[in-house]
């Protein structure tokens, strides 16, 4: 299991929102993609990384692909470890944001009429 924290892009807080939307709800792969509009190349990295983090538990569903007309899904589960991390990683980066939000300079204007 890795013990670093993942970075928090776009896509990877899109990801933890869904899960976090409903804790306990499983999830696969497809559905968290129609959820964020991320395609399968980018969900399902993610999905490892969180997985390998130890956010998420997964396991395949127990169906038989021939009676239900499609492959068997792999659903995706936050830990409850997993889903305080990923609350706490969510509101660090929201922090970040807001701190480097509140140092950026304001936009200068020249004025009318006046030299650059």
């Amino acid at each position: 299991m890795l013990t670093h924290q993942p970075r928090m892009t776009a896509p990877t807080r899109a990801v933890l929102e869904v899960f976090l939307s409903d804790p306990d709800a499983p999830r696969y792969g497809l559905e968290i993609g129609s959820h964020t509009v991320l395609p399968s190349g980018t969900v399902h990295p993610i999905l490892a990384r969180l997985e390998g983090l130890g956010w998420l538990d997964s396991g395949w569903e127990d169906v038989d692909p021939s009676e239900v007309g499609r492959p068997r899904r792999r659903f995706y589960r936050l830990t409850a470890a997993g889903a305080a991390q990923a609350e706490a990683a969510l509101a660090a980066a929201d922090a970040r944001r807001s701190h480097l939000r509140a140092r950026r300079p304001a936009h200068v204007v020249p004025r009318l009429g006046t030299a650059q």
